[in-house]
C-alpha cells in the first residue's frame, strides 16, 4: 500500500503503517550517523541538552556527499542502520519516532519501536542520486566539525521509503523469510 505522511510524525498516524508500506514523506527529518549518534549518546550519559529536539521526529542515517552546483545536497544514500544501534533505544525513549537507512535492526531495538510506538523505514541502497532529488533544502545544525556525519536538517518532499518495521514490531525483512 502505498502512503504519503508529514514529518514530524504523529503518533496515530504511525499506528496506521504497516511493514511493507510504501511511504512518501514530506516535511523536516534530520540525518545523523554513527559519529553523530555517539556524540548525542554521551551528551545524554552527561546530562547534556541534545543539539535537536528527538520528539516526534525522523533521523535518516546517511551522510551526503558535496553537492553539485544549483542543488541542495549530493548523492544522499541511506547508512547501514544497525551501526546506530547501540543508541537508538535511548533515542526512541526520548520521543524519537522515526528512523530511516538500510538493514536488519537488533532486537533491543525492536523493542524499541514496539515500546515507543516507532518505525523503522528503508530507503533504497545504491539510489542516493534519485533519493537526493526529494531533497529540497539542507543545513547543517550541529557538529560542523564532523563533516559529512554533521546533523543536517532537511526538508523533503514525497521522499520514498519502505517500512520495515511498524510500531506492532511486525519486521518486512523477517515476513519475506517466511
Amino acid at each position: 500500500m502505498e502512503k504519503y505522511i508529514k514529518a514530524p510524525l504523529d503518533g496515530e498516524e504511525i499506528k496506521t503503517l504497516k511493514s511493507g508500506d510504501y511511504v512518501y514523506i514530506t516535511g523536516t527529518i534530520y540525518t545523523a550517523r554513527d559519529a553523530a549518534h555517539k556524540r548525542m549518546y554521551e551528551a545524554l550519559k552527561a546530562g547534556e541538552k541534545l543539539p535537536i529536539e528527538l520528539k516526534n521526529n525522523v533521523i535518516y542515517y546517511m551522510g551526503p556527499s558535496p553537492a553539485r552546483e544549483g542543488r541542495p545536497i549530493g548523492s544522499a544514500g541511506p547508512t547501514t542502520a544497525s551501526r546506530m544501534d547501540k543508541y537508538t533505544p535511548d533515542m526512541l525513549d526520548l520521543g524519537l519516532k522515526g528512523m530511516i537507512g538500510k538493514g536488519k535492526r537488533s532486537d533491543a531495538v525492536r523493542e524499541a519501536i514496539i515500546r515507543n510506538g516507532a518505525v523503522y523505514f528503508a530507503a533504497v541502497g545504491g539510489a542516493g542520486a534519485l533519493l537526493s532529488k526529494s531533497i529540497k533544502s539542507s543545513e547543517v545544525i550541529a557538529y560542523d566539525d564532523l563533516g559529512t556525519e554533521a546533523i543536517r536538517k532537511l526538508e523533503v518532499e514525497n521522499f520514498p521509503a519502505i517500512v520495515v518495521i511498524d510500531s506492532e514490531g511486525n519486521n518486512l525483512y523477517e515476513m519475506v523469510l517466511q
